[in-house]
Formats: structure tokens, C-alpha cells, sequence
């Protein structure tokens, strides 16, 4: 298993709908900057937000696992191989991410089933 590197692209806020249903001077996540960077294999990086794991573990899971060989989604998605591009679920003010599988090993070594 490889590590993986989540770099925090963007950190927005849709306006339009934060100032329908978002709380007086919601702002984009507090809890990511851009640029921030985290490693991770298959447990969620110290750190990182317990709800943008959940968005993007699965990726980060197949990226650690072999998938960055090749292209997502039949290659009708992301043009580089072992990249993904995600975001999380907040609908008003998501964080935008790009993973990238590693040539690092994961700090896990599984040994075989007997």
C-alpha cells in the first residue's frame, strides 16, 4: 500500500445559498487553508476533517491501492493518472482537494493470510 497526498486546492463559499440558509457571516471552512497538505493510506490524516475524509476516503483507498496507475472513470474524468479531484459535502461552502497516489509505502505492511 502507497501513501497518498491530499493537497486542499480551495476553500470556497456559494453566496448565493449561504445567504438563503447559511447562519449571519457564515465564511468558507475554518478548518482548511489552501495549501495545506496531508498524507494518508487508509485512516483518515491527523488533522483533517472528520466530514472531507468521509467525501473523499474512497478515493484516497483505491489511489493507495494501485488505481493511480491508471485513470479514473474509464479516463472521461481527470486526464492525469493517479489524480483525483474532490470536494467536500458542505453545499455552501465545500473544500476543493487533489490526491495524488505516491511511490511512498504506507507506514501499514500486511502480511498474508495462512
Amino acid at each position: 500500500m502507497k501513501k497518498v497526498k491530499i493537497t486542499v486546492l480551495k476553500t470556497t463559499l456559494d453566496r448565493e445559498l449561504a445567504a438563503e440558509y447559511g447562519v449571519e457571516g457564515l465564511s468558507a471552512c475554518p478548518m482548511m487553508r489552501e495549501g495545506q497538505v496531508f498524507y494518508a493510506d487508509y485512516a483518515k490524516p491527523e488533522g483533517m476533517c472528520d466530514e472531507a475524509w468521509k467525501a473523499v476516503y474512497q478515493y484516497a483507498f483505491a489511489l493507495a491501492h494501485g488505481a493511480g496507475e491508471g485513470l479514473f472513470y474509464y479516463g472521461d474524468w481527470i486526464r492525469k493518472p493517479g489524480v483525483a479531484i474532490c470536494s467536500c459535502n458542505d453545499g455552501l461552502r465545500p473544500v476543493i482537494f487533489k490526491l495524488e497516489a505516491t511511490g511512498e509505502d504506507s507506514r501499514i505492511d500486511y502480511e498474508p493470510l495462512r
